[in-house]
């Protein structure tokens, strides 16, 4: 089993380590003696009263780390020449973002109408509060999640099971998402193997989209999706609990989707034996994904969880790992059409790039 201890850094932030259930690291970690700058307060959320989504403003993240060197890597352990973010050797570790797009702030009172403004007001804004976590995946800098064996993403998933029930448990949070960018292309500001946890004030602008649509077709979309993807010829990986394939509508040139056989709404439902699996699958996919080409793929792997909201229940947990990469030496950029109006055009069919995967895995 996986083992949880909470610590502290110097500056009050939450630090958990997640051992490894064979780690043979100590119980007790070494404290964070740096000498810290207070907090910065919480970002502004700001009203796009034209679309109704909310833009968070954390101008303090232009002072973040940018690809800094090996031996200057926050991720990694500290040692006794550079002190970093994570106090002492760990197998999995989960700290607050130093700088953070949402929190520290939560509401003492949890209020679901928080972000909630009913007729759209110009100008309104609101206190960017919840919280961002880092997820560090290994003490290695060198690396990347599909590189790690089939039990340290074990532990990495215990981690997000975790987290994601406290954080749901936060006033004002109403969805949480744990998430990796891999790669400079995607806009990877750290190399060392890692990932992050937002948990919103708001249901995003995705999700709210998902939720409509249940409401028009009914409260086993995700069911009926399942079945209609596991009888078509873009299934990559089937096993027992678990289907990965390559949706019937994608809009990237890599893109796979996962979802759980059973109805769950976030990781922490997942049974011990569903964890076990989804291990070994999310490894493989990760390793496919690598395998395309002779040079490591950039993607983004988004885990979707449902909302704590009215109609979240009829949400599936999905995995969605989608990559720019539409050749061994180019990128789909999102131009025009993607960017300014969201309507994405192809570059490869679903089919092709299920039967690619396939031969790779």
């Amino acid at each position: 089993m996986t083992t949880k201890r909470s610590h502290k850094l110097a500056d009050g932030r939450d630090i958990i380590y997640f051992d490894d259930a064979t780690s043979t690291l100590p119980a007790e970690r070494k404290a964070d003696s740096r000498e810290l700058d207070p907090r910065p307060a919480p970002a502004q959320m700001r009203l796009d009263s034209l679309n109704g989504e909310w833009i968070s403003v954390a101008a303090h993240r232009q002072t973040r780390a940018f690809l800094p060197p090996a031996h200057l890597c926050p991720l990694c352990p500290s040692t006794d020449d550079f002190q970093s973010e994570i106090p002492d050797r760990f197998d999995v570790a989960v700290f607050e973002n130093k700088s953070p797009s949402f929190g520290p702030v939560q509401l003492e009172v949890d209020d679901v109408n928080y972000s909630v403004v009913a007729d759209l007001e110009l100008g309104s804004t609101r206190d960017s509060i919840g919280r961002c976590e880092v997820v560090v995946f290994s003490p290695e800098h060198e690396g990347s999640m599909g590189s790690q064996p089939v039990s340290r993403i074990r532990t990495v998933i215990d981690a997000w099971a975790d987290r994601t029930e406290a954080l749901l448990k936060l006033g004002g949070v109403r969805q949480v998402f744990p998430f990796e960018n891999r790669g400079q292309e995607i806009g990877v500001t750290l190399h060392h193997p890692h990932g992050q946890i937002y948990a919103y004030p708001y249901v995003t602008p995705r999700t709210a989209k998902v939720l409509a649509s249940i409401e028009k077709f009914g409260a086993d979309l995700f069911a009926r999706t399942l079945e209609f993807e596991q009888a078509g010829e873009r299934v990559v990986l089937a096993g027992e609990r678990f289907t990965a394939y390559v949706p019937f509508a994608a809009r990237w040139p890599i893109e796979i989707h996962l979802l759980p056989h059973r109805h769950v709404g976030t990781i922490a439902e997942l049974s011990e034996v569903e964890r076990e699996e989804l291990a070994g699958i999310y490894s493989c996919l990760l390793k496919a994904v690598d395998a395309l080409y002779e040079t490591p793929t950039p993607y983004i792997a988004a885990w979707h969880q449902a909302p704590r909201v009215a109609g979240g229940e009829n949400v599936r947990l999905q995995l969605q790992i989608t990559s720019p990469r539409r050749a061994a030496d180019k990128l789909k950029y999102l131009a025009g059409s993607e960017s300014a109006m969201g309507a994405f055009i192809g570059d490869v069919t679903a089919e092709s790039v299920a039967a690619r995967l396939r031969e790779v895995i």
